[in-house]
Formats: structure tokens, C-alpha cells, sequence
């Protein structure tokens, strides 16, 4: 498939209403589900959330009628059962999938990671399907691929509610030739890992729409290797929170932190961790790939468990002075 036969148009999405929430809630019980994203359905009015590979899958999914409340339901078939021409077929190495869906074509587009077939880098890839669940069929071209930077992961669209345009936000994974140490990047002097957004046309999805913007990259000190996993939403009050985690993912550090601007292309304000070892964790390790839905109020994440890296589910409100408060 090639770039140009991209659904045509973008619409939002409407937000169901949701029960409140307590504390983060588990989902799909002890199964390896890490770096979720989530979407509501506008068809059947069901939530999916979509997760890394692993349980035999490249792309895996579960629905539920209510994130929080549960129950949720194991997709049992891979979304994604052959990755495009250039990925990696022996070891894929397919990433923290993040699906939209364009109202005008009905049907939905997939962002993904996978492993080069070249290379030792992962870069970002693009699928459609007709519906949620799929199969879906993958471009034969990367959309974004750095691989002289370390390649690029952990893509994440963002439709404004205000204009319509349609962004993505991914990490420039530097981390992955770094020097050495905890992700392969915590020995000094490191390499960079920013975060880039790139406005593409709402239109299509996927065309680029000029130069990217980095908005945000680590810093040593606070983030230790790398940062990485963003995602963005606008709040109702015209606030731009940018979730995303630091640390390494294998470490106790690991973490969701936020940062927010007035203007999407920023400046970014880094707010501070909101989850992890350093504030409150809930009794988790290592929760981070932090994912919310359209227009925010609920996040889904990953933390370490017996199975791997499970999905959580909590609720959180920003302030009018760009706060994010978890519902606890």
C-alpha cells in the first residue's frame, strides 16, 4: 500500500460519559499488555485499547464498554500479521500501536514502531484497516524514520477539537546508539531522544505538512537516558499536556511525567512527575507508556507485573493552572 491511499478525512470524536473512578484499576488481569493507547469506537460506543507485541501477537487489543469498570475482552487474533516491506520479517519488533479513526472513509489508521530490515533502529509505520480490529494493511514506506539518529518510536496522533488539525508526536530514539549504561544511553555524555511533532494533513493523515517542531528533549539530571512514550491532548480550558515517561523501562525509576504550553508547538513546562517512585506510585514499579483519550479525563498505562507489563486504568482533571491531578 502506498502513502497516498490514506483514509481522506478526520473527524472528532464524540466522549462518552463515564462513571467516577478510584484508584488505578487492573484490566486484563496478569497479561503482558505494555505501552497501551485508547480509543472509543464510535461505532458500537466500545473503548479499545491496543498494546506492543508479545502473546504471540504483533499488534494486540482488548474492548470494553467502560474503561474503568470493566469487564475488558482479549482480542484472540493479531491486528497487524504482517508488518510493511520494511520491516524486519524475522523479528519485527512491533511497538506501542496508537489507532484513529477517519470519519469521511470510514476506517481507521494505525501508528506503529517496527524494527528495520536493514538496520538495528526501529522506525515509525503506518496501517489501515475497515474496521477497529482489522487486519490491517501496512504501507510499504516508514513515516518517519531518523535512522541516522537512532531511529523513531512511540508514535501518538493528536486531533485538535478546536481547528481539526491532525498532528503526531514521536520519539527520536537516540537512546538506542547511545554509549552504553540503562537503555543503552545512561552513560555520559548520552544521545538525544527528543520528542518531535509533525503536523500532517487532516485531510489524509499522513502527509507532512512541513517542518517538525521538537518540543521537548531530556534532560540528564531529571530524566536520566531517555524520555520518551508522548502523548498529547488539549483540555477544554486550551491547555496542551504532554504525558510521556523517563528513566529506563526496566529500572524503578521509570515513570509518567507531563509538561504543558498555551501553543502546541509550545514552549513545553515541564510539570513534574505524576507517577512513579518519586511522588505516588499506588503501589506500582515502574509504571509509564501513558496513554489518554481523546479530550483527556482517563489514562491508560503500563506497570510491571508478573506477566510482563500490565494495563491499568485511572482517571485524572487538569487545573486552570495546567495540573494534572489524578482522581484517587
Amino acid at each position: 500500500m502506498q502513502l497516498t491511499t490514506l483514509c481522506s478525512a478526520i473527524a472528532a470524536l464524540a466522549i462518552a460519559p463515564l462513571t467516577s473512578l478510584a484508584s488505578p484499576a487492573e484490566t486484563l488481569g496478569n497479561r503482558d499488555f505494555p505501552d497501551p493507547a485508547i480509543i472509543l469506537d464510535p461505532r458500537t460506543d466500545e473503548w479499545y485499547a491496543f498494546a506492543t507485541s508479545s502473546n504471540g501477537k504483533n499488534v494486540q487489543a482488548a474492548y470494553s464498554p467502560n474503561p474503568h469498570d470493566g469487564p475488558w475482552t482479549y482480542v484472540e487474533h493479531d491486528l497487524l500479521p504482517t508488518p510493511g516491506k520494511w520491516v524486519n520479517p524475522d523479528q519485527p519488533d512491533i511497538w506501542a500501536p496508537d489507532v484513529h479513526y477517519f470519519e469521511a472513509s470510514d476506517c481507521f489508521v494505525m501508528y506503529y514502531s517496527g524494527l528495520l530490515a536493514d538496520s538495528p533502529y526501529h522506525c515509525i509505520g503506518i496501517a489501515t484497516a475497515e474496521n477497529i480490529t482489522g487486519p490491517y494493511e501496512a504501507f510499504d514506506e516508514p513515516f518517519a524514520c531518523p535512522d541516522s539518529e537512532g531511529g523513531a518510536i512511540d508514535a501518538s496522533g493528536y486531533l485538535d477539537p478546536i481547528d481539526g488539525s491532525f498532528f503526531v508526536v514521536y520519539k527520536v530514539d537516540g537512546s538506542a546508539k547511545g554509549p552504553g549504561g540503562p537503555c543503552g544511553n545512561g552513560d555520559p555524555p548520552g544521545e538525544p531522544t527528543p520528542i518531535r511533532l509533525q503536523r500532517v494533513d487532516e485531510s489524509d493523515g499522513i502527509t507532512p505538512i512541513g517542518h517538525y517542531t521538537e518540543i521537548l528533549d531530556r534532560d540528564p539530571e531529571l530524566d536520566g537516558p531517555l524520555i520518551e512514550a508522548p502523548n498529547l491532548i488539549r483540555t477544554f480550558n486550551g491547555t496542551f499536556v504532554l504525558f510521556y515517561s523517563s528513566h529506563c523501562y526496566n529500572t524503578p525509576e521509570y515513570d509518567i511525567k507531563y509538561a504543558t504550553a498555551d501553543k502546541i508547538e509550545g514552549p513545553y513546562h515541564r510539570r513534574g512527575e505524576l507517577m512513579g517512585s518519586n511522588t505516588n506510585s499506588y503501589g506500582f514499579d515502574g509504571p509509564g507508556g501513558a496513554s489518554s483519550v481523546f479530550g483527556g479525563g482517563i489514562l491508560v498505562f503500563h506497570a510491571n507485573c508478573d506477566a510482563g507489563r500490565c494495563m491499568y486504568v485511572t482517571e485524572f482533571e487538569v487545573e486552570e493552572e495546567g495540573i494534572v491531578t489524578l482522581l484517587d
